[in-house]
């Protein structure tokens, strides 16, 4: 199953959403690595490769999960550096947020984002919501 593994890049500013995806990865058994950045500054910096080491998420079987409102570098600001990245355009991204703006989705999409989930209220939803994505993203075939 270790070729099934998925380095997940969670980036979220807010620590009680943090603490519940990780509350949710040990509950529900999710062996996936979890790396976690605070902003889209951070979490391209993970992402990169610096000075001949390799970046802190490894490179293959990548899936981000976005928060869109953080400082420094907003979700939307950090999928666009993204996907001007030729190296890192082809990241799978799901955003996970509190913005239900009709504007924020269409331009997550027009970003190519994979999916675009509301934050759910309780913690039990929003275990849900982790184990939906962790049987999805298990059965998806990644480079």
């Amino acid at each position: 199953m270790a070729e099934k593994v998925i380095n997940i890049l969670l980036v979220e500013d807010d620590e009680v959403d943090v603490m519940n995806v990780k509350r949710a990865f040990k509950k529900y058994k999710i062996g996936n690595p979890l790396f976690v950045a605070g902003n889209g500054i951070e979490a391209l910096n993970m992402l990169r490769s610096s000075d001949g080491r390799p970046p802190q998420v490894p490179e293959c079987r990548r899936l981000v999960l976005l928060d869109l409102n953080m400082p420094k570098m907003n979700g939307l600001e950090f999928l666009s550096k993204l996907r001007d990245d030729d190296e890192l355009k082809r990241t799978p991204v799901i955003v996970l947020t509190t913005s239900d703006e009709d504007k924020d989705r269409i331009e997550a999409y027009n970003l190519n984002v994979a999916g675009y989930i509301l934050k759910p209220v309780t913690f039990m939803n929003f275990a849900e919501v982790m184990v939906a994505l962790n049987k999805y993203w298990t059965l998806c075939e990644m480079p």
